[in-house]
């Protein structure tokens, strides 16, 4: 039996993806690319903005027409949001929640059981999938943050958090290691919050970040393991102490994405988020003190309600002042059911692609001038896979502050690297 998934979204979508993925191999499912013919379709979907819903359905309605007999199964985010309306899409055969993705190829295999046993006979394809160096890791789900905007917190748990104890990470990281994996990036819906699951919206700071600080350490133990990421922190997290305790795990990249959302205080506070720019700043430079030249990431969102002009040049001003790496920019997008959908001075549309478009200009020419300054900088590229970059192939990967490089095809040939292996920036170049 064939199957093919498809992952919209977040890091956290990943990781479940990949957790499904090794459920149905256990069950002698084929994986295949979405592309490719299967017997089942799974997207993992995102419902973080309008235009995340109807990805969604666009994908479930391309593996549709593309294979009108196969079965079409949406999971995720957007059936939790979309509730009963999901039951009417003639496109879609099953549909799980986010709860169901522990479970999902037990419920499908028994939808498929008729088929599974004809397929018997004839056996299994090979499963060629190729293990990745990188591998996401999802350590805990739940959001009780209830930011103005969002419906995370309501499609994931309605504000209960949940965390993987620590020995299950560390075997799980063992395991891919195992396999051959470098480097894993621990994630979470609201990471900060790991190791905590009372449902006050400040749990995570009494706790003082103290469990996740050990998760990184025990991680970092793990013999054969080159790196470790972090997904999206929460700014308050970041404390001279927290990151004292985190001295000596040297497989921790300086690489931090701070979400931040805006920069304009009054922005902030309609938006629910629990801190001011200047708090926000100050998390930097305490990162900046503990990491040389680390690589500082984060998200904005523009044409928040009510954002004037004058709150929007604050925002720039803002992202100036501190001088990001990158950054994801995103024109907010009304979601039914959040106190942000209600709010007046609703921000019209094209107002919102000019900001949008005017900060993504200012994106990349940051972004631009940090590559720059790690041009020059040395450090070590982890490869990870052959691509093709203006017509040329190399093997690619990234440093530790996350800068892609590749080494010409048959430069890596020459010197004996492959997938998996470390060179030095002074054999690669910035692609």
């Amino acid at each position: 039996m064939r199957i093919a998934f498809l992952t919209l979204g977040c890091k956290v979508n990943y990781y479940e993806t990949e957790k499904m993925i090794r459920d149905f191999r256990g069950r002698g499912f084929s994986v295949v690319d979405f592309e490719e013919a299967a017997d089942v379709y799974v997207v993992n979907t995102c419902t973080v903005t309008n235009i995340a819903d109807r990805k969604s359905r666009q994908m479930l309605h391309r593996a549709r027409k593309k294979a009108p007999h196969a079965l079409i199964v949406a999971v995720g985010c957007y059936v939790e949001s979309a509730g009963e309306s999901i039951e009417t899409d003639e496109t879609i055969d099953l549909a799980f929640g986010n709860k169901d993705k522990e479970t999902i190829a037990d419920l499908i295999a028994e939808k498929l059981s008729d088929r599974l046993k004809s397929r018997e006979e004839t056996g299994i394809g090979t499963d060629t999938h190729k293990q990745r160096t990188r591998a996401f890791l999802k350590v805990q789900d739940g959001c009780n943050q209830f930011c103005s905007y969002c419906l995370i917190p309501y499609v994931r748990g309605r504000g209960e958090l949940v965390s993987t104890p620590v020995p299950e990470v560390v075997r799980e990281v063992e395991d891919r290691v195992a396999a051959g994996c470098k480097e894993v990036v621990i994630n979470g819906i609201h990471l900060s919050s790991y190791g905590v699951t009372e449902k006050s919206a400040n749990g995570f700071v009494h706790a003082e970040g103290k469990p996740l600080q050990e998760l990184i350490r025990r991680v970092d133990d793990v013999d054969g393991l080159i790196r470790i990421r972090l997904g999206s922190l929460e700014p308050r997290i970041i404390t001279s102490e927290w990151l004292e305790g985190l001295k000596g795990c040297d497989k921790l990249c300086p690489h931090f994405h701070l979400s931040l959302q805006s920069g304009c205080d009054a922005t902030l506070e309609r938006m629910n988020r629990h801190y001011t720019t200047a708090e926000f700043a100050k998390k930097v430079k305490i990162l900046r003190e503990f990491y040389e030249n680390p690589a500082i990431t984060t998200d904005v969102i523009v044409g928040f309600p009510g954002e004037t002009d004058e709150e929007f040049a604050e925002t720039m001003a803002f992202l100036e002042e501190i001088g990001f790496a990158d950054m994801h920019v995103f024109q907010y997008s009304m979601r039914d059911g959040t106190r942000a959908a209600a709010m007046k001075d609703q921000v019209p549309p094209e107002i919102k692609k000019e900001r949008s478009e005017a900060l993504l200009a200012r994106v990349e020419t940051w972004s631009r001038e940090f590559v720059g300054e790690q041009a020059n900088t040395p450090a070590k590229v982890l490869l990870e896979e052959y691509v093709s970059e203006g017509g040329k192939s190399f093997l690619a990967g990234y440093n530790e502050r996350y800068v892609r490089y590749g080494v010409p095809e048959e430069e890596a040939k020459r010197l004996g690297l492959e997938p998996g292996m470390l060179t030095d920036t002074g054999d690669a170049c910035v692609i």
